[in-house]
């Protein structure tokens, strides 16, 4: 009787050991972008109950990200810098974009309320080149007539890992100061003029939180989910603009995904009056071959899960969801580009 009983309990426990075993297996993981970061955990959250499915999403940075997918470390890259078609072609991969939003500068600076202060893309270059190098400086003061701007050093904030937020605000710096492009230019990871550097988006948050008299630049919904004080920006059309999805959505309405080569748009200092002047897509990037089927068609099933039950979520956190009609153009995408290790369509 008592090894009957024995012989049960490893008959289950070997049961238990494989429904678990199985259960990871259809576990995707992801890394790179910190942009997407809280989107793409509340996104999981809702796939998670309706698939039993999970997401392993590491949120370190898009330069990283890219690294792990080139290195087959993880399912799918993540990066809110498209990739020129020439480097995914090189490496044997596929990008799509999955959401937009838009990228803040945010101050710690006392008696200045959230959304006070005004700045341009030219001053906010020059305060990043090291040339604005205190709050009351001529520059900051002809933007802010009214607002009290104390006579003390500016804190520059940056990113210390290789990241797609640095690309969309140095891409923005770029485009509005040529002192700026000329000296340092636009990319993931650039050497910076001054400054101190956090990692991800929440590393730079957290660093204008502890230091007066700083400044730094994060995605939206970490400045909101922190109570970081935003600045206005001057937009290309030479509004001031508060930060909020339709103000992304305004820029968003420019981009042209059908043309786009590997679906690569920036949408850095848009024309429109309403349209806010840092905003991107964050990108998902996956391998052309997939040596597992049944893996690469579980990412695939979470963003189209995503792109069909993931809008309400994607507002709530003022990005910008991706519209149906390059939602359909997408899945193209993956049907004729993504194939399994005998040449099968994957989707």
């Amino acid at each position: 009787m008592r090894m009957k009983q024995l012989l049960a309990t490893i008959i289950i426990g070997t049961t238990a050991a494989f429904a678990s075993t199985a259960t990871l297996a259809a576990d995707i993981t992801g890394a790179g972008s910190t942009f997407a970061y809280p989107i793409y955990s509340k996104w999981a959250e809702m796939y998670k109950k309706t698939s039993g499915n999970g997401l392993n999403y590491q949120s370190i940075g898009s330069g990283a990200g890219i690294k792990q997918i080139k290195a087959k470390t993880v399912d799918f890259g993540a990066s809110d810098m498209p990739l020129p078609v020439e480097e995914l072609n090189e490496a044997g991969l596929m990008q799509f974009p999955t959401v937009m939003g838009g990228v803040v500068a945010i101050v710690n600076l006392d008696g200045v309320a959230p959304g006070q202060l005004k700045l341009t893309g030219p001053v906010l270059a020059d305060i990043y080149l090291g040339k604005i190098a205190k709050w009351n400086d001529k520059e900051i003061a002809a933007l802010n007539p009214g607002v009290k701007l104390p006579a003390e050093d500016i804190t520059v904030v940056h990113r210390a890992d290789g990241s797609g937020t640095s690309f969309l605000f140095t891409s923005f710096l770029s485009q509005t100061n040529a002192d700026f492009k000329a000296k340092i230019g636009a990319g993931t990871a650039v050497k910076w003029a001054v400054g101190v550097g956090g990692k991800g988006n929440d590393g730079v948050a957290a660093n204008v939180q502890r230091i007066k008299g700083s400044i730094g630049y994060v995605e939206w919904a970490y400045s909101k989910k922190n109570k970081l004080a935003h600045t206005q920006l001057k937009n290309h059309d030479g509004n001031f603009l508060q930060p909020d999805d339709d103000a992304f959505k305004a820029a968003a309405a420019n981009a042209d995904w059908a043309k786009a080569p590997g679906f690569g748009v920036v949408l850095t200092d848009q024309p429109g009056k309403a349209a806010w002047p840092i905003t991107g897509a964050t990108y998902a990037i996956v391998h052309k071959q997939q040596l597992d089927a049944a893996k690469a068609k579980e990412v695939l099933n979470f963003f189209n899960y995503a792109f069909k039950n993931g809008a309400a979520a994607a507002n709530e956190l003022d990005y910008v969801p991706m519209p149906e009609s390059v939602a359909k153009l997408i899945e193209t995408a993956w049907k004729n580009n993504l194939k399994d290790g005998s040449g099968k369509a994957v989707w």
